[in-house]
């Protein structure tokens, strides 16, 4: 009697436990991103502009290039791991690889717990804002993206935002977000953090929302990118940057040649983190309009207030 007892009583306090467990953790990645907006800020007033989405050397494309993270390493304190990054070569680069390798506390979320390898580098839960269009940073292999809108968020390759540039205001622009880590293999289906190539090429983020929720993800041909969140070193859409095109925490998708929809997502109950502009922090809810999380994502796109 009494071991059946002692049962209940662990059953009814169990949820007690693991809810107030949780808000821990939620709280903690709220203070990295706040730690985080801090940083974008302190550099801003060092720099007069946001750091770059991603910095690529002579003769490198975007996809080898050094991401946000790396140039904001001096105002989360980590001046001896920016001392190891030379901005000049590759992320990969064998001259960059203590950087590459090094594990940052401040950039992952502790209720993620997903296990990158190792062999991937450093990981990171929080990626930078490029907006609501889904070109993946111009110019694009063909030109294929000379007609499409250019990026409208705050990070991408080159940006070097001003909050002058932010006409929208800082407490209406997202900064960075959280996205969820990579299963790290193409043959597991998860469809909540892998990336997925419906195989067709929209025009629109209205069209790559819908083509990305079409897609028939059971198909193993349709899995485009499972590693994601490693290395922070690299700028690159399933490493560092994120997209407003659909809501948080729905599929995330890719569009060969130079088209992506990277979507925000964590594992908090019903929503995400997100540091603004401002260096404020919100959570957002799955369910917030998609009006709503694409003005977000625009720093001069004229919608009215959306009052977080």
């Amino acid at each position: 009697v009494v071991i059946a007892i002692i049962g209940i009583l662990v059953s009814l306090l169990l949820p007690s436990v693991q809810a107030a467990r949780e808000a821990g953790r939620r709280l903690q990645c709220t203070n990295n991103l706040r730690q985080i907006g801090l940083s974008l800020h302190n550099h801003h007033d060092a720099h007069q502009a946001f750091p770059a989405g991603a910095t690529a050397g002579p003769g490198l494309g975007l996809s080898q290039g050094i991401s946000t993270h790396g140039h904001f390493l001096p105002y989360i304190e980590q001046q001896s791991i920016y001392d190891l990054i030379d901005f000049k070569y590759a992320f990969d680069d064998p001259r960059n690889v203590g950087a590459h390798n090094a594990e940052v506390a401040s950039f992952v979320c502790p209720t993620d717990t997903d296990e990158m390898p190792l062999e991937l580098g450093g990981r990171t839960s929080y990626y930078g804002n490029q907006g609501t269009s889904i070109v993946f940073t111009p110019p694009a292999e063909g030109n294929v993206n000379e007609n499409m809108p250019p990026p409208d968020g705050v990070f991408y390759l080159g940006s070097e935002i001003s909050i002058a540039d932010v006409t929208d205001g800082t407490s209406n622009t997202a900064a960075f977000c959280e996205r969820l880590f990579g299963d790290g293999s193409n043959a597991i289906v998860t469809p909540e953090s892998d990336t997925f190539q419906p195989g067709t090429y929209p025009a629109t983020a209205d069209e790559a929302y819908a083509d990305c929720m079409a897609c028939a993800i059971d198909d193993l041909s349709k899995q485009g990118r499972s590693i994601n969140g490693a290395p922070w070193l690299r700028a690159y859409h399933s490493t560092t940057m994120y997209w407003h095109a659909a809501p948080p925490n729905t599929r995330s998708c890719m569009y060969p040649p130079s088209r992506i929809m990277t979507t925000a997502g964590s594992r908090h109950s019903g929503g995400v983190n997100v540091v603004m502009c401002d260096g404020s922090v919100h959570f957002v809810a799955n369910s917030v309009q998609l009006a709503v999380w694409r003005a977000l994502g625009t720093r001069e796109g004229g919608e009215p207030s959306v009052g977080l």
